[in-house]
């Protein structure tokens, strides 16, 4: 074959690195971007933050600041809300309390209780002096409080040992999963423990605070809270509750006069008496810590001289605010051969700088659009949200769908109805008699609007709550009705019920 040179022209796409830290800091939630500015500045000496106070600088080049007509310092900390965070997963369990069972019993010896009621601490035998609260709101765990509890009874060190062993074994409900045999089995065999010492120390852990801690079903938990409750409806209750839980769930309110011969007025005092009862004990002891979160976008209504339009503007508290470290930068510019590496950490602090800014400002267009094509919302509330998907805000704005997708996602606004996710605003439609559309979120609200204001003795069917539909010209089906009903937490006709 005879050697040759041939040109030939093509085209491709290539992301610049600045265009990918863009993409990517775009789809960054606060909490996210904050973490990444944060590393920024530890690993690149070129950066730092801009801690002076607004109109100080003149460098465009080296600071991220907000324009002053879009920041509003007047909007009130009333409209930002707190969120809670995940709930961390507790430390103790019943398994492992059960694994440990024997080394626990093995552990506790005379010379750890026997010196008086108050010699044991729930700090494992230190001394702590600090104030928690009894419901666990000062950070104290089940397990914790009730260990404090048995330290300051009167009792044996063997008996004290089997109760710790007990509460080893709770779940964080405060429930006793494990039976007592099993239990038992897993205690040394050289401690000769009989089975009547460990339900003598389960009844003594079942008088313990929370009422309720230590029981293995959920009748016996509330017939805990129930045994010294001093109330006309306590008997009722007691026997609702040892007989005819399933049926008193079900709202079975005819076989429930019928079995127990009272009236509605006795059962409906009985019925309030059992629900005011903690089914979970041990959870107001998790750890329920709820930082808050800081909106990426403030709503706020403009003055009536500018026909009171809604407007979005970017929260300064949410604005990172950087800039580049100007005695770097100087020393670089003297360096007669300069330096490669700073030199590249000079241009990617550029670079962080300007993606966080133009971030704010897609964010802040975005949201300004969300805005204008839910006014309705701000004024009327959920039952005025009208339909909206992705592809119109990018048709409005230029921007690509996939786009408004990274902008709208982790992303929320402050509003004087409560702060919401961007994706909020966005959902599916269904259709009406006059060949318009109503919003999935406005068909939510109008059942929650109906069930809410129905008669509690004859509560509305999804089937007729679909009559209603119809009847006000939108075509929904009754499964569609209960799809959404089940999404808001909503139980059924048959279990709102009430006498």
């Amino acid at each position: 074959m005879k050697a040759s040179l041939q040109l030939k022209g093509t085209q491709h796409l290539t992301m610049t690195p600045q265009l990918q830290q863009s993409i990517r800091l775009l789809q960054l939630s606060s909490v996210e971007l904050q973490q990444e500015v944060a590393q920024a500045l530890a690993e690149n000496p070129m950066l730092e933050r801009d801690d002076a106070e607004e109109g100080e600088g003149n460098d465009t080049d080296a600071t991220t600041t907000a324009d002053n007509s879009h920041t509003h310092q007047e909007f009130s900390n009333e409209t930002r809300a707190e969120f809670n965070e995940p709930r961390a997963e507790p430390s103790d369990n019943g398994n492992e309390g059960m694994t440990d069972a024997a080394e626990a019993f093995e552990q506790s010896s005379p010379m750890d209780m026997d010196e008086g009621p108050y010699a044991y601490s729930g700090s494992g035998g230190e001394d702590n002096d600090s104030d928690y609260d009894a419901d666990g709101s000062g950070g104290i765990t089940l397990r914790e409080h009730l260990l404090t509890q048995v330290g300051l009874q009167r009792c044996s060190w063997r008996e004290q040992a089997l109760i710790r062993i007990l509460i080893e074994a709770l779940d964080e409900r405060g429930y006793l999963t494990s039976g007592l045999e099993e239990i038992l089995a897993a205690l040394p065999a050289d401690e000769a423990v009989t089975l009547p010492e460990i339900e003598a120390a389960l009844a003594q852990l079942q008088e313990l605070d929370p009422l309720g801690v230590g029981a293995r079903t959920l009748n016996e938990c509330l017939l805990l809270q129930l045994k010294e409750l001093i109330d006309p409806a306590a008997d009722l209750a007691r026997s609702l509750v040892t007989d005819y839980l399933p049926a008193l769930a079900q709202r079975d309110f005819v076989l429930l006069r019928r079995k127990t011969g009272a009236d509605d007025n006795a059962l409906r005092d009985a019925q309030a008496l059992i629900r005011s009862l903690n089914p979970h004990p041990g959870h107001s002891f998790l750890d329920d810590a709820s930082p808050y979160i800081i909106p990426d976008v403030l709503v706020r209504k403009t003055p009536k001289a500018k026909a009171d339009r809604w407007m979005a503007t970017t929260n300064p508290d949410a604005l990172p605010r950087l800039k580049i470290n100007r005695l770097y930068a100087g020393l670089l510019r003297q360096a007669s051969g300069g330096h490669s590496g700073l030199t590249g950490q000079l241009q990617e602090a550029r670079w962080l700088i300007k993606n966080i800014q133009q971030r704010f400002e897609t964010i802040e267009r975005v949201a300004q659009a969300i805005v204008d094509e839910q006014a309705a919302f701000f004024e009327k509330g959920e039952l005025a949200m009208r339909p909206l998907v992705l592809r119109e805000i990018a048709d409005q704005l230029g921007l690509h769908e996939s786009t408004i997708s990274r902008v709208t996602s982790q992303k929320f606004m402050a509003t004087p109805r409560g702060v919401f996710e961007f994706k909020y605003f966005f959902g599916s439609h269904v259709g009406t008699d006059d060949g318009g559309a109503a919003s999935a979120t406005a068909i939510k609200a109008r059942i929650r609007q109906l069930i809410g204001g129905e008669n509690p003795k004859k509560p509305l069917s999804d089937q007729q709550i679909c009559d209603q539909f119809s009847a006000e010209g939108i075509v929904v089906a009754r499964r569609t009705i209960a799809k959404y009903r089940e999404a808001m937490g909503l139980p059924t006709a048959s279990l709102r019920k009430t006498l």
